[in-house]
């Protein structure tokens, strides 16, 4: 399985951990930082560019959104919904953890 880890920090202790436990149970894993995402809303289809490049397909993201960045967080797991790719914390889930009020 290639499996994408949405983290600022791939240095992290945790996002770290992450990584070792997916490798060691055989899938194929890449830590993105969250910020070098640009979200492409030429064509029909929703797509996603990283780094000024097209992203190649994965089959599942951990997304690991901070709070100083949830709102662009958000949109990028959003995208990341929308093309089929599996992902164990939706969007929705992120927008109700940071609302204090519900």
């Amino acid at each position: 399985m290639k499996l994408a880890i949405l983290s600022r920090s791939p240095h992290a202790y945790s996002t770290a951990r992450l990584r070792a436990a997916a490798e060691e149970r055989g899938h194929q894993v890449r830590v993105l930082n969250t910020l070098r995402f640009a979200i492409d809303l030429a064509d029909d289809e929703p797509d996603l560019q990283y780094r000024g490049k097209q992203l190649s397909h994965y089959d599942a993201i951990l997304p690991r959104i901070g709070a100083s960045i949830t709102f662009f967080g958000m949109a990028v797991v959003r995208q990341f919904e929308q093309m089929d790719v599996y992902t164990p914390i939706t969007a929705a889930s992120i927008a109700n953890s940071r609302d204090k009020l519900r």
